[in-house]
């Protein structure tokens, strides 16, 4: 079961962050804080997968932002490595060709395709047709809960 994911820029900004076991707000700081130094150290052609306290730590780079997850230690990496995989490409296909500014503007976005594809840490929807079918049916929803002329209609656009 994958216990937190984090993306986070080359920079070591977090760009987001999904706890699926509960943690105290300063403990989370302190995890992130590091993970992300430990990931950022190390080189290029390292292996994608550290051992920390009780967890396997499986991360991976995509352009300029790491994907990283921690998973527990029976858990297999090469399978945490496609769960991260797939979110990338699930990305891909929503954003056309995901990038860091993607998402920094359309967090909520990145998030609901997290939700639609992982549930509780485990993988809910294995197809990626179907997660994208449901992020479209959800943006047609959205754009319907605000019609075009509500803001003119009252003063505001």
């Amino acid at each position: 079961m994958i216990q937190f994911l984090l993306l986070f820029s080359r920079q070591g900004k977090l760009r987001l962050q999904k706890w699926y076991v509960a943690h105290p707000e300063k403990m989370k700081k302190k995890i992130t804080r590091e993970l992300v130094t430990s990931v950022l150290a190390r080189k290029p052609k390292m292996c994608s997968f550290i051992e920390w306290k009780d967890l396997k730590i499986v991360y991976k780079r995509y352009a300029s932002l790491y994907f990283c997850c921690a998973v527990e230690k029976e858990d297999n990496e090469l399978l945490t490595l496609e769960v991260i995989h797939r979110y990338v490409e699930l990305l891909d296909k929503y954003f056309g060709s995901v990038c860091e500014l993607d998402i920094i503007f359309n967090f909520e976005k990145a998030y609901f395709i997290l939700d639609e594809f992982l549930l509780a840490g485990e993988v809910q929807e294995t197809s990626k047709k179907n997660v994208l079918k449901a992020i479209a049916a959800q943006d047609v929803m959205q754009e319907e809960e605000t019609p075009q002329g509500f803001f003119e209609d009252h003063g505001l656009g």
